[in-house]
């Protein structure tokens, strides 16, 4: 088998189970920022299994505006989702509202019965992500942290490769993420991804997590220990991370930044081969393979990672089965986390808590 037959053999929609394609489920969207307006709501017009059912914001008129545009059932304020109004315009909640509030909003979700998504990361603590699993285990709600790289072809494939054991055995990932967070999203820097309280950090736990998670799901293996060190020298980074490095065990090496020129890279290094994303995490991910003296690359047109993402997490509602990267999933996230901003203040490895 060459190269090419090795990146062309693969189904890309893999995950798909349910058979009644005019099923749909409604969502209700918490949190109306610039992803969840230029990003998500656009995903979702012109999604297979989903609805745009409800809009919540601390903004009425942001919400009522959105309403009109997008025809959704509902305008709702914060304190309007919390008193259970409008609960029977959705059928899962997505909270893409700032890091700390995360847990509120599924409280509210599990309490009125409605499945939740949550953005990542979880929470600001692990702790916190716990008591979010906690809630929607408690009241027997599905809950599926959005890792939209779990539903990119490219890297499904990629993990696909690697257990076929195509570059042998894997003995190293390096993966980086940087950006500019001021022309990225905002430029302002009062905005709460800089706020410590508010974010739990910024460039390890907005940034590091794609390819702290990718190299997870791709190697199917969670970190024992992590090494990891930090530093925020511009004016604007106060008590969060500019820019961080970090390495979970012996396997894995990472880096990212909020202040930077915007890129990303993936890569797994076997005693046989390598493969490699680049770009990985900014919606254009290409794989390319190697082995000895040769070397093939995966062409696909890029997928709209966040229709893909609310289209498996509908998939699996209307097809009454659990989600791949749920609650347990994203709490291994938030733990390593902790023990990489540990290891940046004592100097020390840390174990990742079990």
């Amino acid at each position: 088998m060459t190269l090419a037959n090795h990146l062309d053999d693969f189904t890309r929609r893999d995950w798909e189970t349910a058979t009644d394609s005019d099923e749909r489920v409604r969502f209700a969207l918490v949190g109306l920022g610039w992803f969840t307006t230029e990003m998500v709501v656009p995903a979702l017009r012109d999604s297979d299994r989903c609805e745009i059912g409800a809009l919540v914001s601390g903004s009425a008129e942001k919400a009522a505006r959105l309403r009109d545009e997008t025809g959704a059932a509902r305008a709702l304020s914060y304190e309007e989702f919390h008193a259970g109004e409008g609960v029977d315009a959705y059928d899962a909640v997505y909270i893409a509202t700032p890091n700390a509030t995360h847990l509120e909003f599924a409280e509210t979700a599990a309490d009125l019965g409605r499945a939740v998504l949550c953005e990542k990361p979880m929470e600001v603590s692990a702790a916190r992500a716990e008591r979010l699993v906690e809630v929607c285990e408690e009241a027997g709600v599905q809950l599926m942290v959005g890792y939209r790289m779990h539903v990119n072809p490219a890297v499904r494939r990629m993990r696909d490769l690697v257990r076929e054991e195509f570059v042998g055995d894997p003995v190293l990932v390096e993966g980086s993420m940087c950006q500019n967070v001021f022309e990225q999203t905002t430029p302002d820097p009062n905005q709460w991804r800089l706020d410590a309280d508010l974010a739990g950090g910024s460039a390890l736990i907005d940034l590091g997590i794609y390819p702290l998670n990718t190299a997870r799901f791709v190697l199917d293996s969670d970190p024992v220990s992590a090494q990891g060190t930090t530093r925020s020298p511009h004016e604007h980074f106060v008590g969060v991370d500019q820019h961080v490095s970090f390495d979970n065990g012996v396997t894995a090496a990472c880096v990212a930044s909020q202040y930077a020129q915007k890129g990303s890279e993936f890569s797994v290094t076997g005693t046989e081969g390598k493969l490699t994303l680049s770009p990985a995490f900014f919606g254009e991910a290409q794989l390319t393979v190697e082995r000895g003296d040769a070397a093939a690359a995966f062409s696909v047109a890029p997928v709209n990672e966040e229709r893909e993402e609310f289209d498996y997490f509908a998939d699996r509602l209307l097809a009454d089965r659990d989600p791949g990267p749920d609650g347990a999933h994203g709490l291994v996230d938030m733990r390593t986390i902790e023990a990489i901003y540990e290891s940046a203040e004592t100097g020390e490895r840390v174990a990742v808590e079990r």
